[in-house]
């Protein structure tokens, strides 16, 4: 009798689990959700220890935090200073809301629901995340460049509201142009190209306590991008960027939490797994405007996994000074495009020399003309003085 007993008591444990799988709506429960954060030995498998679960959160991340690091591709040498509040909107598609798991598709935390009226084992999606349509947050950004390099820096801090208890964000860019160096040599039509280097590193911290629980859920967010931009001014109020780079994405989590909630009353949580995102090559497209001295908003695309739109709608550059044109590099140092011009400008310089050096060869050739002339004069002065000498003989 006792062996019945106990598979009824482990059949009874079973389906009291399964019955959790849902809340009323058919999504995940919040317990669920935050489990997956945690690799417990000997945990259920069926909510413990998921990165691919919970992976499309710093797959959509990622991108945020690395896009935005340049405006234009070229750094003036004279001193320039930029502000604004750059963000990245990143659409949530089919590929955030499924995910494969030993064989089959799952839904991640970002996913569907299921019918809470009938028997199902699966962990379906959490409903605050499913309904999000896009991934966004923009942040306060500072710039300042001299002598063709560019500083930059972010951040954004907000207070706790309901259940985010922190949220933070600081990051440090760096960016130098090369066209400085070669512009000069470049046709006129071309002149307008240039291309720079960028790293941007960026870290988030986010605390989330989620109702009728004690402690938080802690993500340590970090981010990087390395990308070379190449950049055409058409026109000077216009620049087309294209950017080719790599990028990559780390969400490490941490901390302790004790439910309240109904079902999973007295069950603790600690989060410990570190999930990365979609790393690896990026490729973007991006316009810049420049209106006036200081508006500079900038539209752009990239891709890097996953499809991103970029928009520094409201962003300021101001340079203060002048720096140099191509040409006026080029005849600073002394450099001709094509050497057509240098050839003219020996020619210029040595045709008064020529003519001076022909007035002078000139009188030469004049005298080698007249002196025969002169010695034939003599010839027959000498024959008339003769000629007379010898009548008077």
């Amino acid at each position: 009798m006792k062996t019945p007993f106990k598979l009824l008591l482990v059949a009874g444990l079973c389906l009291a689990a399964v019955a959790h799988a849902m809340d009323d709506k058919g999504y995940a429960s919040i317990y669920e959700s935050i489990a997956a954060f945690e690799n417990r030995p000997g945990g259920d498998a069926r909510i413990f220890n998921r990165p691919g679960y919970v992976k499309p959160i710093i797959t959509n991340l990622s991108p945020v935090l690395n896009s935005n690091w340049y405006v234009s591709a070229t750094v003036p040498q004279s001193i320039s200073f930029e502000a604004g509040l750059p963000f990245a909107i990143i659409p949530i598609g089919s590929d955030d809301r499924s995910f494969s798991e030993n064989g089959a598709s799952v839904p991640t935390i970002f996913g569907d629901h299921g019918d809470p009226l009938n028997y199902d084992p699966t962990v379906y999606g959490n409903e605050t995340l499913h309904n999000l349509g896009v991934f966004t947050y923009p942040y306060l950004q500072l710039a300042g460049g001299y002598y063709h390099a560019r500083l930059v820096l972010r951040g954004m801090w907000l207070p706790a509201v309901s259940e985010l208890q922190k949220f933070n964000l600081i990051g440090i860019g760096l960016q130098y142009s090369f066209g400085h160096l070669f512009q000069y040599m470049l046709p006129k039509p071309a002149q307008g190209l240039d291309v720079s280097l960028v790293l941007g590193y960026s870290s988030s911290g986010i605390s989330y306590q989620p109702e009728d629980y004690e402690g938080t859920l802690d993500l340590d967010i970090s981010a990087f991008t390395f990308d070379l931009v190449i950049g055409y001014k058409p026109i000077e109020i216009v620049e087309v960027m294209l950017t080719l780079g790599y990028q990559s994405g780390s969400m490490a989590s941490s901390g302790h939490l004790v439910s309240h909630a109904e079902g999973w009353n007295g069950q603790t949580i600690d989060p410990n797994i570190t999930v990365d995102g979609n790393n690896g090559f990026k490729f973007g497209l991006a316009v810049a405007f420049q209106f006036g001295s200081s508006f500079h908003p900038v539209l752009g695309y990239d891709y890097a996994g996953k499809s991103s739109f970029t928009t520094n709608v409201l962003y300021f550059k101001q340079q203060f000074g002048k720096d140099k044109t191509p040409d006026e590099i080029a005849k600073e140092k002394g450099y001709v495009r094509g050497g057509s011009v240098s050839n003219d400008e020996e020619e210029a310089e040595e045709t008064p020399k020529t003519k001076k050096k022909k007035a002078k060869k000139s009188p030469k050739k004049k005298r080698v003309v007249e002196e025969p002339e002169e010695e034939e004069e003599a010839d027959s002065a000498s024959a008339e003085s003769d000629e007379s000498e010898f009548e008077d003989f």
